[in-house]
């Protein structure tokens, strides 16, 4: 386990943790995300600007990320095309 710096109170202060190797984006995060949403299944959240409200067990489960493998992609300021190799989500 490493020790990573983390700046604080808008770049003026630092502070030293350990890295716990988290995912915060992708796959990983939705698998976090789905249990935190368990444990917190009889809570109330606010939705619409805050003009309506529900229990986060009754909101939708986060769906994979559909393949887009073979589709053409553009790249260089629209120059250039390839196809893409994005299989998708587990």
């Amino acid at each position: 386990m490493t020790k990573i710096r983390i700046r604080t109170g808008r770049g003026t202060g630092t502070r030293e943790i350990d890295d716990t190797g988290k995912e915060w984006a992708g796959d990983a995060f939705k698998k976090v995300q789905d249990e935190t949403k368990k444990q917190a299944a009889n809570r109330m959240v606010h939705t619409g600007r805050g003009t309506g409200s529900r229990r986060l067990g009754d909101m939708p489960n986060s769906k994979p990320r559909p393949s887009t493998e073979g589709m053409t992609r553009i790249t260089g300021r629209g120059t250039g095309s390839r196809k893409s190799t994005n299989k998708g989500s587990e």
